[in-house]
């Protein structure tokens, strides 16, 4: 397969799907419609069993789509795609999942902006909950507070502070130096993960507070405790508690993370012992949390 030739500082925009076409075509939807429109898409499908081709094709911008006979989860998925991008001679490469969008046909634009103005070797958007955009998706915690409103973290920009899954825009010599997502994480913890080697790596980023993407509320799994001064995450889902804990436990084992780990036991302790009062649930976040310190990273 010949792929177009791409121009001098060209953003591909990587997708990764599975078993999601509807919102597929959404994401898709509002990629195309952008002021700035990327010069390629590349999608990455991790459920070809249920083909997203024709949703790819119905977008505007020239693209390709990488069917996976295995899936590679969120982690690998990204890191096939970013890379894929990379051998195309992307100059940016901008993620994001199939269940979230731009906001509006700006996004992209406002981003490349900030990125050049600013030299950041990544930005995001704000990741607002898709129902009510002035709530964030996501708590995100400022010292010993939480914030959950969209305008409660200011107006122009956030330094050091970035969503890298969610509408990030990257350019492709920082993928040089903090590499794609670990293969191994599968999903849950790969984008902490990124966060971690760029914070590391001393390169200049944060979020853009003029700039908006939208994706399904994700709260709901951090349980706040002592008034809301600190949270657990606890998913419902027995598949993603174990990809959740699992990945944690290694991430706490790698350098620049390494202190959280005291302040984590005695959170989830609290939580489940002090909260929740289930004593069976913490030996099994114990459990799990030492199966990623060992790097058993067997799959669920």
């Amino acid at each position: 397969m010949i792929e177009q030739q791409l121009p001098e500082g060209a953003v591909v925009a990587v997708v990764v799907t599975r078993h999601r076409r509807e919102l597929l075509a959404e994401s898709l939807k509002s990629i195309g419609a952008q002021t700035r429109t990327p010069d390629h898409l590349i999608v990455v499908d991790n459920g070809p069993d249920q083909p997203a081709d024709d949703i790819v094709a119905q977008c505007p911008v020239p693209s390709t789509y990488l069917p996976s006979q295995r899936n590679l989860g969120g982690a690998g998925g990204f890191a096939l795609g970013m890379l894929h991008a990379l051998a195309m001679g992307a100059e940016w490469v901008w993620l994001a999942d199939d269940d979230g969008r731009p906001a509006d046909d700006t996004v992209l634009t406002t981003l490349l902006e900030v990125a050049q103005r600013r030299g950041l070797a990544v930005v995001s958007p704000v990741v607002a909950n898709i129902d009510e955009p002035r709530k964030l998706a996501f708590p995100m915690r400022r010292g010993l507070t939480w914030k959950r409103q969209t305008a409660e973290l200011g107006v122009d920009f956030l330094p050091g502070i970035a969503s890298f899954f969610n509408g990030a825009l990257f350019r492709a010599s920082t993928l040089d130096v903090v590499g794609v997502p670990d293969y191994r994480l599968f999903f849950r913890g790969d984008e902490v993960e990124i966060h971690r080697r760029v914070v590391r790596s001393g390169l200049p980023f944060g979020t853009s507070l003029r700039a908006t993407y939208l994706h399904p509320d994700g709260s709901d799994e951090f349980k706040p405790m002592l008034g809301g001064r600190f949270h657990a995450q606890d998913p419902e889902n027995v598949v993603k508690r174990y990809y959740t804990y699992r990945n944690r436990g290694y991430l706490l084992s790698q350098p620049g993370m390494r202190k959280l780990g005291l302040l984590e036991v005695f959170r989830f302790g609290l939580y489940f012992l002090g909260v929740k009062r289930d004593p069976k649930a913490f030996v099994e976040w114990l459990r799990l949390v030492r199966l990623g310190q060992r790097e058993r990273f067997f799959r669920n």
